[in-house]
């Protein structure tokens, strides 16, 4: 891994763990054990540089587990749940630190750095479209797809919140059975992998 992508995987994991404004570029360094020269070598803008592209990276790095937990599933009905649970579990290994520093980001910021936040959207409408095409390649129509995207990132991200806040997995757990059930109501014959 290069000096650029550890100080890029350092700030992630501090946001993901403590926020933005807790973290600092001295805590960026040691944990990526980069002098604050090669900080600001390869990221002259500083601290607010270094997260946007954090959140870039990590926005990418989430959406690729979108088919790697759905896919083993013939139904999305199956699916869904079980991506909820395996959440849920690796939350819980992790002592209940959030899985992914952009929506935490995106609440901390949202009105005191708006490039950040503006940063903050351009992954979640990158997650938003991904999800989108992904569900209309299982069987649901684009209108369809695009609203359980949303349905979709918004309980996960929610549950995130509740699940860490409550040191439970019920949230994720519940947010999983939920969405399931819709798909199963509304949309049985389609939610099959074509």
């Amino acid at each position: 891994m290069s000096t650029r992508e550890r100080i890029i995987t350092a700030m992630a994991e501090l946001m993901r763990g403590q926020g933005y404004g807790a973290t600092t570029v001295k805590q960026v360094s040691e944990l990526a054990h980069a002098p604050m020269g090669s900080l600001y070598h390869h990221f002259p803008q500083g601290k607010q540089q270094i997260a946007a592209e954090a959140l870039r990276a990590a926005g990418a790095a989430y959406i690729q587990l979108l088919p790697l937990l759905m896919d083993p599933h013939d139904s999305l009905r199956v699916a869904v749940p079980a991506a909820f649970i395996e959440a849920a579990e690796q939350m819980e290994q992790a002592g209940w630190i959030n899985m992914c520093p952009v929506a935490t980001i995106a609440g901390e910021i949202a009105d005191s750095e708006p490039a950040l936040r503006e940063v903050a959207a351009e992954v979640i409408d990158s997650w938003v479209r991904e999800c989108t095409d992904y569900f209309t390649r299982r069987g649901l129509d684009a209108p369809e797809a695009r609203r359980f995207a949303f349905a979709l990132s918004s309980a996960l991200e929610g549950a995130f919140i509740l699940s860490r806040t409550l040191h439970s997995t019920e949230p994720l757990r519940a947010a999983g059975r939920t969405l399931a059930s819709h798909l199963a109501s509304d949309r049985a014959p389609a939610a099959h992998r074509g």
